[in-house]
């Protein structure tokens, strides 16, 4: 069958040559697929003019296959089985046998966040899958999930559009501080005195994290910034050696003050609140792999789940 043939072929002319083949019958063939008889006979009328052979002959029982038709008949059967099987993906995946491979944007903080809980739960669910965490620039986020670069986003990613997503969990920004720092150990502030008393402290930040660079700046705090860093998860030892202070999710913070050694101060800040999402594509909306796993996200971080 040369290109020329492939063209002008229906793929219901295929089907109709199997089920004739195997019946050994156009009638049974066409009651097999839902068709008239002059329907079957039409199409294979068609087939047979596109072939240039007859493909089958008259016997006393019913039909016959031509040579032709015999040596066409197991890769048209393997086509078709290979096609239905394509077909039927979306409606299969198992997690438990799955070795599928999912790539997922993550900050660093958002790894500390989630990654202990996501990969205890596919230990149970589905232990020979992997995560591979890939942190992107904002930017790159929505083209890279639309490519399947990525699979997933997690995070605070209000400039990322045109994706589907769920929320997770809402937050806000703390102030994390070394226990018994001379802040803590003064009388309470609140209010507007406590975002002006800002001013006495020293910060570290991250880079990346342009939210946290965003309130410094809104509060006029640039200036006592004295460390900038790469990685978030570097800052509460650092925090905890010094008298910096750092503005972080109050979710993360709570984590590292539960192990000792930490105070929390929550100011009246401006974009004080935030929402953690995770953002999928459209296009893998009906992807089976894709459906399981923000199925397992959801249930495990929303709070709705919760």
């Amino acid at each position: 069958m040369n290109a020329m043939h492939i063209e002008k072929l229906d793929l219901n002319l295929l089907r109709l040559f199997d089920a004739v083949f195997r019946a050994r019958s156009v009638s049974r063939a066409a009651d097999a697929l839902g068709l008239t008889q002059p329907a079957a006979s039409h199409g294979l009328t068609r087939l047979r003019l596109l072939l240039g052979d007859a493909l089958f002959t008259r016997t006393p029982g019913g039909v016959a296959p031509t040579p032709r038709a015999e040596r066409l008949a197991v890769p048209v059967q393997a086509a078709l089985a290979m096609l239905q099987q394509a077909l039927a993906e979306p409606e299969r995946f198992d997690p438990a046998a799955s070795r599928k491979l999912f790539r997922i944007h993550m900050s660093d903080i958002g790894e500390g966040r989630f990654l202990p809980a996501l990969m205890a739960r596919l230990r149970e669910l589905a232990p020979g899958v992997r995560i591979e965490t890939m942190p992107l620039a904002t930017g790159d986020i929505a083209a890279a999930l639309d490519s399947g670069r990525i699979d997933f986003a997690f995070g605070f990613l209000p400039k990322v559009k045109d994706t589907q997503r769920a929320q997770l969990l809402k937050d806000c920004y703390i102030v994390l501080l070394r226990k018994g720092h001379p802040f803590v150990t003064k009388r309470r502030r609140s209010g507007q005195a406590l975002l002006e008393a800002l001013q006495e402290l020293d910060y570290v930040a991250v880079r990346t994290h342009a939210e946290t660079l965003r309130i410094l700046q809104l509060l006029n705090l640039e200036d006592r910034l004295r460390l900038t860093t790469e990685h978030f998860m570097v800052l509460p030892a650092i925090v905890r050696a010094t008298d910096l202070a750092v503005v972080m999710p109050r979710n993360i913070a709570r984590g590292f003050a539960e192990e000792g050694g930490y105070a929390i101060v929550e100011p009246p800040f401006p974009l004080r609140d935030f929402t953690v999402s995770l953002h999928w594509s459209r296009r893998f909306e009906a992807d089976p792999a894709n459906r399981w796993l923000r199925q397992v996200i959801t249930a495990l971080f929303s709070e709705r789940a919760g």
